[in-house]
C-alpha cells in the first residue's frame, strides 16, 4: 500500500523561507500574541503525524468499503469512528476558527497547509471535518451572538459537524430555482420544507449532532436569487443551555454511489418541517452562503493539490525502483538487467511536470492564505481592502487551476506506473478517480471561469488584476529577479488579451464563455511563474546551505519556466480565435 507523507521540508520552505510568514504574524495584534515560528513548526509536526500515521492508512480501505446507508443511517467505513475521535482530540476542525468560541485563531497561512496534508492523506476523510469549518466560518460572519454561542463551541471542537445544503434536484448552478419553504413560526423559529442533493456529510456517524446550513425560501420572498434566505437546522434540536433534545424533522433519504471519495457520504437530504432558524438578514441568504462557498472553493482547490502531492510521492518512489530498458545515452546502471526509469526523458517530463505544478500551487495557496489574513486582521483599511479584492480575483483561480492542474498530475502519476497505475492495490487510479471530483463540486471549474473573466476581471475594467500583475512587475524590476524577461512578456499578453476581451464582449456577449477557461489557464500559469521565480530567487540567495534542497528548487524552476509557461501561448491563440466557431453547428447538428 502506498505511503502519504507530509512535505514538510517544502512547507517550511513557503511559509518561513518565501513569505516569511513569522514575520508577517508579528505586526498583526490579532496573530502577534498567538503564532510564531515555534508554535508553527509544532502544529506543522503534529499535523504531519495525525495525517501520514492515523489518517492516510485509512484511505484505501475507505474506499474499498464505502460509506453505507441503511434505514435512514450513515455509517462510515470501519477505523473512520476512532480515528475522527483522535482527530478532533487535536482540534483540528478549530484550527482557525474564532478564538471567542473555542476555536484555536491560527492564521490561514498554516491552515492551507494543514489542509493539503488532510487531502493528501485521505480526501473523503478530509471532507467531513472541511464542511465544519466553512459552516462555522459562515455563522461567525453572518449569525447571530446567541447562534454562535450555541453552534460554534461544540462544533469547533469537533463533537458537532456542519454541512452545506444548497443544491436541489432542478437546482445546481442556477440557485435562484430552489423551491425549498421556509414558514415562519410564533416562537421566532421557520418550518423548513423541501428536499436537498448531493450534500456532502448530510449524514454520518461521527459527531453526536450535524448542523446543516440551508438555503430556502421565505413565502413572500421576491424571486429569483434575491429571495434566498439561509437557516441553520440542527439534526438534534439543541435546547436553550446547549444540551442536545429531540431529533428534528430532518431525514437522509440514501446516499449516492460514486466515481471516488466513496468514504465520504454524498447524501439527499428532506427537511420535512424542520424547525430552522435564520442566520442573518431575511432574502440575504446567497450572500452569507458564499462566505461558506469561497473557503470551501479554496478548500476544494487544496484538495487538487492534497492529491497530486501523493500521486507525484508513490511515482518518485516507483521510478526510482523500476527498471526497464536503458538510458538513451548508455547504461545508468550497468549492474543490473536495466536501468530506473527516472532516467527515461518521457518520465521526467512527467514528474517534473507533477513536481512543477504542485509546489507551484502550493506555493498559491499560501499566497491566498496571506491575503485572506491581511483581510482579517490587518489593521491598514488600505491592506485590508487591496487583500480582499485580490482574494475575490484569485480564488476561482485556485479552486479551478489547482483541480485541473491536479487531475492532470495525477493522470501523470498514474502514467508513471504504467499497467499498475490502473491497478488498485498501487493507489494511483483511486487518487485519479478522487480528484475528478474536485472539478465538479463548489461550483464547476467552468462557472470559475466566467466568475474570474466577467466578473472578477471585465466588470472592474480590470482593476483588480493590475493589483495583481502590479505585483509580478515589482519583483519583475528587482535587480536580482530571475526570470525577468519571461515575467515581462507574461504579464504583457495577459494584460493585453484581458483588454482584448474588454473591446470583444462590449460586442458578443459570447466572448466571455467562450474565452474564460482558457483565460484561466492562462492566468494560473502566469501567477505560478511569477511565484517560482520568487522561488529560485530564495533558492539563489541559500543554495550552499543545501545543494541538495535549493538546487532542485532552481532547476525546477527552470523546467517551469521553460517548458510549462510557453503554455500560455497556445492559450493566448485559442482566445484570440473568438467564439464564432463554438456557434457553427445548430443544436440538432451535434
Amino acid at each position: 500500500m502506498p505511503e502519504f507523507n507530509a512535505p514538510l521540508r517544502d512547507m517550511r520552505f513557503v511559509l518561513h523561507e518565501l513569505f516569511d510568514a513569522p514575520a508577517l504574524w508579528a505586526r498583526l495584534p490579532a496573530l502577534a500574541d498567538s503564532v510564531d515560528a515555534a508554535t508553527a513548526e509544532a502544529i506543522l509536526e503534529e499535523a504531519a503525524k495525525v495525517t501520514s500515521h492515523l489518517i492516510a492508512p485509512l484511505n484505501r480501505s475507505g474506499d474499498e468499503e464505502g460509506a453505507q446507508w441503511q434505514d435512514g443511517q450513515v455509517s462510515t467505513p470501519i477505523g473512520f469512528k476512532q480515528a475522527y475521535a483522535t482527530y478532533i482530540e487535536g482540534g483540528w476542525v478549530g484550527l482557525s476558527g474564532n478564538a471567542d468560541f473555542g476555536g484555536m485563531g491560527m492564521p490561514k497561512m498554516l491552515a492551507v497547509q494543514f489542509e493539503e496534508m488532510l487531502y493528501g492523506a485521505n480526501s473523503s476523510f478530509a471532507l467531513y471535518s472541511a464542511l465544519s469549518s466553512g459552516a462555522c466560518l459562515a455563522l461567525d460572519a453572518h449569525a447571530s451572538e446567541t447562534l454562535k454561542s450555541l453552534y460554534l463551541p461544540p462544533m469547533y471542537e469537533g463533537r458537532w459537524a456542519g454541512s452545506m445544503c444548497l443544491t436541489e434536484a432542478h437546482a445546481g448552478t442556477d440557485l435562484g430555482l430552489i423551491r425549498t419553504r421556509a414558514e415562519p413560526m410564533a416562537d421566532g423559529s421557520f418550518s423548513i420544507t423541501g428536499s436537498k442533493i448531493f450534500i456532502t456529510g448530510g449524514d454520518q456517524d461521527l459527531t453526536e449532532n450535524i448542523v446543516h446550513l440551508v438555503l430556502a425560501k421565505l413565502p413572500d420572498a421576491p424571486a429569483g436569487p434575491k429571495g434566498i434566505s439561509l437557516f441553520v437546522v440542527p439534526k438534534v434540536l439543541v435546547n436553550a443551555d446547549g444540551s442536545l433534545g429531540n431529533p428534528n424533522a430532518v431525514s437522509c433519504g440514501s446516499i449516492e454511489h460514486k466515481m471516488g471519495i466513496k468514504a465520504s457520504a454524498t447524501c439527499v437530504m428532506n427537511f420535512d418541517g424542520a424547525s430552522g432558524w435564520l442566520v442573518g438578514e431575511a432574502n440575504k441568504g446567497l450572500a452569507a452562503m458564499f462566505t461558506m462557498m469561497n473557503y470551501e472553493r479554496l478548500s476544494i482547490g487544496i484538495q487538487g493539490i492534497g492529491c497530486a502531492e501523493a500521486s507525484y510521492q508513490s511515482a518518485v518512489a516507483y521510478a526510482r525502483e523500476r527498471v526497464q530498458s536503458r538510458a538513451p545515452t548508455g547504461a545508468v546502471a550497468p549492474d543490473k538487467a536495466a536501468d530506473p526509469i527516472i532516467v527515461h526523458p518521457d518520465v521526467r517530463r512527467m514528474l517534473l511536470s507533477m513536481k512543477a505544478m504542485t509546489e507551484g500551487g502550493r506555493a498559491f495557496a499560501s499566497y491566498v492564505g496571506q491575503q485572506l489574513d491581511l483581510a482579517k486582521f490587518s489593521n491598514d483599511a488600505r491592506e485590508r481592502d487591496t487583500a480582499q479584492t485580490l482574494v475575490a480575483l484569485l480564488t476561482p483561480v485556485a479552486k479551478a487551476f489547482f483541480t485541473d492542474t491536479g487531475l492532470e498530475s495525477c493522470i501523470n502519476g498514474q502514467q508513471v506506473f504504467g499497467g499498475h497505475g490502473y491497478i488498485r492495490e498501487w493507489g494511483q487510479e483511486q487518487l485519479v478517480r478522487d480528484v475528478r471530483i474536485a472539478q465538479i463540486y463548489e461550483g464547476t471549474n467552468g462557472i470559475q471561469a466566467l466568475d474570474l473573466l466577467g466578473r472578477k476581471v471585465l466588470a472592474d475594467n480590470g482593476f483588480a488584476l493590475r493589483q495583481f500583475t502590479g505585483q509580478i512587475l515589482d519583483f519583475a524590476q528587482q535587480p536580482d529577479a530571475p526570470y525577468s524577461a519571461q515575467l515581462f512578456d507574461a504579464v504583457q499578453r495577459l494584460e493585453d488579451l484581458s483588454d482584448w476581451l474588454q473591446d470583444k464582449a462590449a460586442t458578443n456577449r459570447n466572448e466571455i464563455g467562450a474565452a474564460s477557461v482558457e483565460y484561466l489557464h492562462l492566468f494560473g500559469y502566469v501567477a505560478y511563474a511569477w511565484l517560482w521565480a520568487r522561488m529560485a530567487q530564495v533558492a539563489g540567495h541559500k543554495r550552499g546551505e543545501d545543494e541538495a534542497f535549493y538546487g532542485a528548487k532552481i532547476a525546477t524552476a527552470d523546467f517551469y519556466i521553460h517548458r510549462l509557461l510557453p503554455r500560455i501561448l497556445s492559450l493566448e491563440q485559442s482566445i484570440r480565435a473568438g467564439s464564432a466557431s463554438l456557434y457553427g453547428l445548430s443544436a440538432e447538428q451535434f
